[in-house]
């Protein structure tokens, strides 16, 4: 059996569907007791429907069914779907119950339903010579169903994306408050987000995705891409409650301490990257509320003493960057360290030796292989080290002394370049 496009542009005036005898709209025109027969079959038998408040099941479901009966009767008696225009109300009520967090399904479920009860209603009288207005009716409320479906899911969707920009852009404000110490709970109740006790203050940094460096795809596309997973698992794994600054390279999180909250952890942190399919790297102080300008200077210098040092990604904390954080402080004794090495300016043989040496554990067989020379050779440039630094790399003592002298070197660089 074929099915018959509907025309759209039906006549207004066409003969109303007849079935059983009378018009099909006949069984919904009585719109306020068939409207709270269904709102009470939707609030026990709906599964979903059970978790809505009595009140919004009395008040906002009732009213969109008994308007909705209304459009299905006016339909049958038209023999023509509703336009874009007269589901106004349908797209308003789902606006509405996307801010209010209605899950989606609970809504497309509802009015199935209706829809299916409206439908056995006109149908229940129907005889055997009924057949071809059957299939039209038929048609026509699948064509409802379809139109109602697109309406309700085009709105729902818009109003959560108006929601999660709002809130976004508030997120941003208040974070922008408490990174420059302006933090209060004025604009915390006018963002509509509570200010915590204290927070973790993360400075993280986003390497380039692969698709970045790929010169058949447009960069800037893949790294607000890359940008946008980042956000999504950002809201997944705090629940919306952390505080994000952030760039496609990196930039700044806060996220309250609480016991309902996720810490920010190893774990926590691969979840994140696993989201956002790039290796990220990040450092962590937990202070005060006011202290979130102090810790935010904190944790970004702890970040960048991860970059100099050219440690892996993952999740830092200061007792793992103790004794570089400690060198970036100044005074005679880091000066000093970092001279320590200088003799060795004119020879940058030297410094590779020295570095793949420390690098590979003080192993000489695989220190030559890096460097494509013999061990022997090696072994020649230890020496010379010595004899330059006085740093004896066969001790314990040289070892520890290079390693420090070394990083204080690259620390040292490192601020004169920022300056």
């Amino acid at each position: 059996m074929t099915f018959t496009a509907l025309d759209l542009s039906a006549d207004p005036s066409a003969t109303a569907l007849e079935i059983g005898g009378q018009p099909a709209s006949v069984p919904l025109q009585n719109t306020d007791g068939v409207a709270s027969r269904m709102v009470g079959y939707f609030a026990t038998c709906v599964a979903p429907c059970r978790t809505l408040p009595g009140e919004q099941m009395r008040g906002d479901v009732t009213k969109v069914t008994r308007f909705c009966l209304a459009l299905a009767a006016e339909m049958f008696d038209r023999r023509t779907v509703p336009d874009d225009d007269q589901l106004g109300e349908v797209r308003e009520a789902a606006a509405q119950w996307a801010r209010e967090a209605v899950p989606l399904g609970t809504i497309l479920r509802a009015y199935h339903e209706g829809l299916r009860i409206a439908f056995g209603m006109v149908t229940e009288g129907a005889k055997a010579d009924d057949v071809d207005e059957v299939i039209v009716a038929t048609d026509l409320v699948l064509e409802l169903l379809e139109a109602i479906t697109a309406a309700v899911s085009d709105a729902y969707v818009d109003e959560q994306h108006l929601v999660a920009r709002e809130h976004q852009t508030a997120a941003q404000t208040l974070a922008s408050a408490l990174l420059s110490g302006r933090g209060s709970s004025a604009l915390a109740r006018q963002a509509g987000i509570p200010i915590a006790e204290s927070y973790q203050v993360v400075a993280l940094s986003v390497p380039e995705h692969p698709d970045e460096r790929d010169p058949r795809v447009d960069a800037q596309v893949a790294a607000r891409r890359k940008l946008r997973r980042l956000q999504s698992e950002l809201a997944t794994v705090f629940r919306s409650r952390a505080l994000a600054l952030l760039s496609t390279k990196g930039g700044t999180l806060l996220i309250p301490v609480g016991e309902d909250i996720p810490e920010l952890t190893p774990e926590t942190l691969d979840a994140l990257s696993a989201g956002a399919e790039v290796p990220l790297t990040a450092t962590v102080i937990v202070g005060d509320t006011d202290q979130i300008p102090d810790s935010a200077e904190q944790a970004h210098e702890l970040l960048n003493l991860v970059r100099v040092g050219g440690r892996s990604a993952g999740l830092y904390q200061m007792s793992d960057l103790a004794v570089e954080y400690q060198l970036t402080r100044g005074g005679p004794a880091a000066r000093r360290l970092a001279t320590i090495l200088d003799p060795l300016d004119a020879h940058s043989e030297l410094f590779d030796t020295m570095r793949a040496y420390l690098g590979n554990d003080m192993n000489r067989q695989l220190t030559a292989r890096q460097l494509y020379v013999h061990p022997n050779t090696v072994d020649y440039r230890l020496r010379r080290i010595a004899q330059l630094t006085s740093i004896d790399l066969a001790t314990s003592a040289g070892i520890s002394q290079a390693a420090i002298a070394l990083l204080a070197r690259d620390l040292d660089r490192s601020v004169a370049r920022r300056l």
